[in-house]
C-alpha cells in the first residue's frame, strides 16, 4: 500500500473529525438560540432548497401549511431560520467528508488493516442515519429524547473516525511499566462522560423548560432539577479520575510522548469545560456558554477514547535506561 495513500486518508480523516466537532457547536448553538425549528421540514427549508430571507418570500398560510406534530409552528426569524440551515449545509458537508474518507479507505482491503476499510464504511452508513435522525428530531417538534440519539450517534460516529484513524499511523508508544489500573481509570472514565452527556441533555430541558416560565435568567439555577447536580457532581468526579489517570500514566510513560500530553490536554480541557459550566451557573445560563459548554463536553470524550485507544493498542513495554 503506497505512503501517499496513508497520508491522504489520514488528513482527510483529521478535517473530517474537526468538522464533526464544529457540526456539534453548531447543533448546540442551534439550540441555545433556539432555532431548531428555523426549518420547519426537511430537507427542504420552508419547500425550499434555499429558506427565505423575507416572510413576504412566504405564503399567508405559512404557519398552518407547514404546521409539525399537528400545531402551528412559531412567527417566522430569518435569523432562526439560516441557523439551522447552516447547521444542515455543516451537516452535509461532513456528509460529503465521510464519504472521500471512504473513498480514499479503499486500499486498505488489500493491506494488513482491512477493518479500517469497514469501519469507514460504518461511519458512512452511520452519517446516512444521523441525517434520517434529523429529520425526525425536526418531524417530533425537538422532542428530547430525539436530541440525545442525536447527539450520542455525533459522538459514536466521531468516535469511530479516531480509532480508523489511528490505527491506520504505524507508531508505537514505549512504556516502563505495566499498570493494570489503568484500563480501569480509562474504562471508568468513558462511562462517567457517556452519563454527563445523556444528563447533559436532560438539564438542557430543564433550562428550556424553565425558561418558558420565568423571564429573568438569574433566577432560574434556583428552579433546577436533581439531574443538574447529578451533572455537576460527575463532572467533579470525572475531573479526579482525568488527573489519577494523568498520575499513573506520568510514572510509566516518557513526558515527550503522545500519551503523556495527551493525559495532560484532558485535565487542561476539562477544567475549561468546569469553568464554562460555572459561568452558565452563576450568569444566568449564557445561550453562547452553552454551545461553547456543548462542544467542550464533546471535545473530552473524544480526547478519553483517544487516550483509551492510544493505551489499549498503541504501548509496548521497554525496559527503562539509567
Amino acid at each position: 500500500m503506497e505512503e501517499k495513500f496513508k497520508i491522504r486518508y489520514r488528513r482527510l480523516g483529521i478535517a473530517t473529525i474537526i468538522a464533526v466537532f464544529f457540526l456539534i457547536f453548531v447543533g448546540g448553538l442551534v439550540r441555545s438560540t433556539g432555532s431548531g425549528m428555523g426549518c420547519p421540514d426537511w430537507p427542504k427549508c420552508f419547500g425550499q432548497f434555499v429558506p427565505p430571507t423575507d416572510i413576504s418570500e412566504l405564503p399567508e398560510d405559512y404557519k398552518t401549511r407547514f404546521a409539525v406534530a399537528g400545531k402551528e409552528i412559531a412567527d417566522f426569524d430569518v435569523f432562526k431560520t439560516w441557523t439551522e440551515y447552516l447547521n444542515r449545509l455543516v451537516g452535509v458537508s461532513i456528509g460529503l467528508l465521510i464519504f472521500l474518507t471512504l473513498v480514499f479507505s479503499f486500499p486498505y482491503l488489500k493491506s494488513t488493516k482491512p477493518y479500517i476499510f469497514y469501519l469507514s464504511l460504518l461511519a458512512f452508513l452511520l452519517v446516512a442515519f444521523q441525517g434520517w435522525i434529523g429529520a425526525r428530531v425536526v418531524a417530533t417538534d425537538l422532542a428530547v429524547w430525539m436530541i440525545t440519539i442525536h447527539m450520542l450517534l455525533a459522538l459514536v460516529i466521531v468516535g469511530l473516525l479516531i480509532y480508523t484513524i489511528t490505527q491506520s499511523q504505524e507508531f508505537v508508544i514505549s512504556i516502563t511499566a505495566k499498570d493494570g489500573m489503568l484500563k480501569k481509570l480509562v474504562y471508568l472514565g468513558l462511562i462517567l462522560s457517556l452519563i454527563q452527556t445523556v444528563s447533559g441533555t436532560q438539564v438542557r430541558e430543564s433550562i428550556d423548560h424553565i425558561a418558558l416560565m420565568i423571564d429573568n435568567r438569574s433566577e432560574w439555577i434556583n428552579h433546577m432539577k436533581p439531574v443538574f447536580y447529578v451533572h455537576r457532581s460527575l463532572s467533579i468526579l470525572s475531573m479526579g479520575v482525568a488527573f489519577l489517570l494523568f498520575y499513573r500514566i506520568r510514572k510509566i510513560s516518557f513526558h515527550h510522548q503522545l500519551l503523556y500530553k495527551s493525559s495532560l490536554a484532558l485535565i487542561l480541557l476539562m477544567c475549561t469545560q468546569a469553568f464554562s459550566g460555572a459561568i452558565l451557573a452563576n450568569l444566568g445560563f449564557p445561550g453562547s456558554f452553552q454551545s461553547i459548554h456543548l462542544t467542550l463536553g464533546s471535545l473530552t470524550a473524544g480526547l478519553q477514547l483517544f487516550i483509551a485507544i492510544l493505551l489499549l493498542t498503541k504501548t509496548e513495554l521497554i525496559k527503562e535506561t539509567t
